[in-house]
C-alpha cells in the first residue's frame, strides 16, 4: 500500500512539473529556439518580446543571464539554462522556471549563447518593464534611464503601474514627468495627449521639446485635391517664395503627375542614338551646333514617337493649375499638432527670456572677473598716475602663491582660506619693493615708467618659468564649487563664478571702507586731489605712493587666486587680463572705483553680446570691443565717470 502511495506521489509530481514547465518560460523558448541560437539582431525581436510579454516573473532573471552571456543551450534537447562554472570544463545548469540545478555538463555538450552589443541593447529594453518594480532603487533609476534614452509606447502601461508604488520621491517625480512625455508621443487618446502637451508648456527641458517637435514635423504633398481626412500645414501656391515654380513641378515629376524635363545632356543623348544616313529627325548632323537646330532635331523625333515630347512653359503652367499643393503634419491630429504648436510657442518665448538671463549672468559674471582683475591697478593709475605694465604678473603671482599653498595644506577649501591673505601679503611685498626700488624714481616720466613695467613684467614671467616650468599649474577650487547652479535646461552658472563676483563685490565695500572711513584712504584721496597741498598739510606723499602701489599690488594676487579657480595657472596667465584691466580703468574713468565697476560691467556685456552673435570665433568678438572702446573714448576720452585731480589733469 505504501509503495503504491510513494508511486502514484511520484507520477503526480512528475505531472505537476511537466505542467510547469509547459506554461512557463522554457515553451516560450523553445518556441524561438532558433532565432535565440542564432543570435541575429535582425531577427531576435520576436522572441525579445515574446519574453517579455509573458508576464513571468522569471522573465527579467532569463533576461538578465542572456545579457550578461551566462545563458547556455544544451545541444541534446535544445533547451535553455543558466550556467556557471564548475570543475574543469563543465557547468552546472539551473532550470529558469523552477530555479532547481539540473545537473553538471561538459562544455562541448553545451552551446553558451553570446548577445552583441545590438541584442544587449535590446534585452536591456525588454528588462526595463521588470526593472520598473525592482526593489533595487538603482535599476529603477537605470530602467528611467533607459526609457529616456530609447522610448517606446509599449513602455507607458509598465511606466504608469510602477509609478503609485513608487516609494523614492525622486524617481517618483521622474516617472511622473516621463510619463506625461510618453504620453505626449504614445498615447491613443486625442485628449490624454493633448492635456500632457498642455500640462508640459511650462517645461523649459529639452526632452520636452525634443517629444513636442515630431507632432509638428510636415512634409510637402501634391494631389488634384486636398484630401478630406488630411492634417493640412498650409496650402502652397506654386511661384510664391514658399515654393517655387520649379521645386512644384519637380514635386509633380516625383510624384508621376507630370513629365520631366529633358535635360541638355538628355537631348544630345537621344540625338546621337537616333542618327540615321546622317541626319537626325531630318537636319543633319553637321548643323546640330546649335540650341535651335538640336531643338528642332529633337522636335522631329518626338512627333515620331521615338523620343518623349519636351515639356513647354505652356504644359508646366497646364500641370500646375490641374493640382493643389499643401503641407502635412506627419501627425494626423489636428488638436494635437495644434496643442504641440501653442506650447512650443509657449516655450520659445520662455527660452528666449532664459537665454536672455543666462546671457546677462554671464556678462555679469566675466564684469566681475575683469572688476576683481582691474581695481588694483585703477588704485594705482588714478592715485599715482603710474601706468603699471606689471600689474598681470602681480595677478599671476598671486594664482602661483594659491598653488604652493595647496601643496602644503592638501584640504582645498581651508588652503583657499590661507592662500587669500597669502598672496595678498606676497604681491604687497613685492608692489611695495617694486615702488620703493623702481617707479618712485619715474615718477615725473611717464614713458619711462611703461617702459620699466614693461620689463619687470618680462622679467617676473622668465623667473616663472624658472621656478614652476611651462606647464600650468593646478590651483583647485574646494569641492563645495564644483558643479553649477542650474535654474533650468537653459540657465546656469557655475559656483566659481558665483564666489568671484561674490568676492568682487567684498572688495568693493573694503576698497569703499578704506577710503571713507579711515585715515589711510584720507590722505590717498587728498593726494590723488592735490599732491602738492596734501605734502603742505603733513602728508607725506611718498608714504601715499608706497603704500597706494602696494594695496593694489596685494588686490591683484587675490584676483589671481580667484581667476586661478577657473583659468590655466601659468607664467603668462597675467598676460591674458592686462589688456582687458587697463580697458576697463580707462573706459571707466581713471582713478574712479565707480569707474572701474562701470566700465567692468561695460566691458562684460558688450564682450558677451559680440560673442552671442558671433558665437563661433571669440578673437573677433574682442576685436570688435576693442574698436567699439576706440570709438568711445573719442567721444569720452576721461571715460565713463571721469576723475577730478592729478590724473585727470595729466
Amino acid at each position: 500500500m505504501l509503495r503504491l502511495f510513494l508511486a502514484g506521489l511520484a507520477i503526480l509530481c512528475a505531472c505537476l512539473t511537466a505542467n510547469a514547465q509547459e506554461g512557463g518560460l522554457q515553451p516560450i523558448l523553445q518556441e524561438h529556439q532558433e532565432i535565440i541560437a542564432k543570435s541575429s539582431r535582425k531577427t531576435i525581436k520576436p522572441a525579445i518580446d515574446a519574453i517579455a510579454a509573458s508576464g513571468l516573473p522569471q522573465a527579467q532573471v532569463m533576461l538578465e543571464t542572456w545579457a550578461a552571456k551566462n545563458m547556455w543551450m544544451r545541444k541534446s534537447d535544445g533547451y535553455f539554462f543558466a550556467g556557471t562554472k564548475a570543475e574543469g570544463r563543465s557547468y552546472e545548469l539551473t532550470d529558469f522556471d523552477t530555479g532547481e540545478v539540473v545537473g553538471t555538463f561538459e562544455k562541448s555538450d553545451l552551446k553558451q549563447l553570446k548577445p552583441n552589443s545590438g541584442i544587449r541593447a535590446m534585452i536591456g529594453t525588454a528588462l526595463v518593464q521588470f526593472q520598473l518594480m525592482d526593489p533595487s532603487r538603482a535599476k529603477r533609476s537605470a530602467a528611467l534611464r533607459s526609457i529616456q534614452r530609447d522610448p517606446d509606447g509599449t513602455l507607458l502601461e509598465p511606466l504608469r503601474a510602477s509609478i503609485e508604488e513608487e516609494p523614492d520621491a525622486g524617481l517618483k517625480a521622474q516617472k511622473q514627468r516621463l510619463e506625461r512625455l510618453l504620453t505626449i508621443g504614445y498615447e491613443d487618446d486625442t485628449a490624454a495627449r493633448v492635456a500632457a502637451i498642455e500640462e508640459m508648456s511650462d517645461d523649459l527641458g529639452v526632452d520636452v521639446r525634443a517629444a513636442l517637435n515630431p507632432l509638428v514635423v510636415t512634409k510637402r504633398q501634391v494631389a488634384a485635391e486636398i484630401p478630406a481626412d488630411a492634417n493640412i500645414a498650409t496650402i502652397l501656391e506654386p511661384g510664391s517664395d514658399a515654393l517655387s515654380e520649379t521645386d512644384a513641378y519637380d514635386l509633380l515629376v516625383a510624384h508621376d503627375l507630370a513629365a520631366p524635363h529633358v535635360s541638355p545632356e538628355g537631348i544630345r543623348a537621344a540625338l546621337s542614338a537616333n542618327i540615321d544616313g546622317g541626319r537626325v529627325g531630318g537636319v543633319p548632323v553637321a548643323q546640330l551646333n546649335s540650341d535651335a537646330s538640336r531643338a528642332q532635331a529633337y522636335a522631329a523625333l518626338a512627333q515620331a514617337g521615338v523620343v518623349p515630347a519636351l515639356v513647354t512653359q505652356a504644359d508646366v503652367e497646364a500641370a500646375l493649375g490641374a493640382h493643389v499643393f499643401f503641407e502635412t503634419y506627419v501627425e494626423p491630429s489636428p488638436e494635437v499638432t495644434a496643442a504641440a504648436e501653442k506650447a512650443l510657442e509657449q516655450i520659445e518665448l520662455k527660452v528666449s527670456l532664459n537665454q536672455t538671463l543666462d546671457l546677462t549672468l554671464d556678462a555679469i559674471s566675466l564684469a566681475s572677473i575683469y572688476f576683481l582683475a582691474a581695481i588694483g591697478l585703477a588704485i594705482t593709475f588714478g592715485v599715482m598716475g603710474v601706468i603699471n605694465m606689471a600689474h598681470g604678473e602681480f595677478i599671476m603671482m598671486g594664482a602661483y602663491t594659491g598653488y604652493v599653498v595647496q601643496q602644503f595644506i592638501p584640504d582645498h577649501t581651508l588652503s583657499i582660506i590661507f592662500a587669500i591673505p597669502m598672496a595678498f601679503a606676497v604681491t604687497f611685498a613685492m608692489g611695495v619693493a617694486m615702488e620703493r626700488l623702481v617707479i618712485r624714481w619715474l615718477y615725473a616720466r611717464p614713458l619711462e615708467t611703461l617702459l620699466a613695467t614693461f620689463g619687470i613684467s618680462i622679467a617676473l614671467q622668465q623667473l616663472a618659468k624658472n621656478i614652476f616650468g611651462t606647464q600650468a599649474r593646478p590651483l583647485t577650487a574646494p569641492g563645495w564649487l564644483d558643479g553649477a547652479w542650474v535654474m533650468n535646461d537653459v540657465v546656469s552658472i557655475s559656483y566659481i563664478r558665483i564666489a568671484i563676483f561674490v568676492l568682487a563685490m567684498i572688495f568693493l565695500g573694503l576698497f569703499l571702507y578704506i577710503m571713507k572711513r579711515t585715515r589711510l584712504g584720507l590722505e590717498m584721496r587728498a593726494v590723488t586731489q592735490n599732491p602738492r597741498m596734501a605734502g603742505s598739510m603733513g602728508i607725506n606723499p611718498g608714504r601715499v605712493n608706497m603704500l597706494t602701489f602696494g594695496l593694489g599690488s596685494g588686490i591683484a594676487g587675490i584676483a589671481g587666486v580667484a581667476i586661478g579657480l577657473f583659468a590655466k595657472v601659468t607664467s603668462d596667465l597675467g598676460s591674458d587680463y592686462i589688456v582687458q584691466s587697463f580697458m576697463t580703468v580707462v573706459v571707466g574713468g581713471v582713478g574712479n572705483i565707480w569707474g572701474a565697476l562701470a566700465g567692468a560691467g561695460m566691458i562684460g556685456f558688450l564682450q558677451k553680446g559680440i560673442e552671442w552673435m558671433n558665437p563661433s570665433n571669440t578673437l573677433a568678438a574682442q576685436t570688435y570691443m576693442i574698436i567699439f572702446i576706440i570709438i568711445f573714448i573719442q567721444f569720452r576720452p576721461r571715460g565713463i565717470i571721469a576723475l577730478k585731480g592729478r590724473a585727470a589733469g595729466d
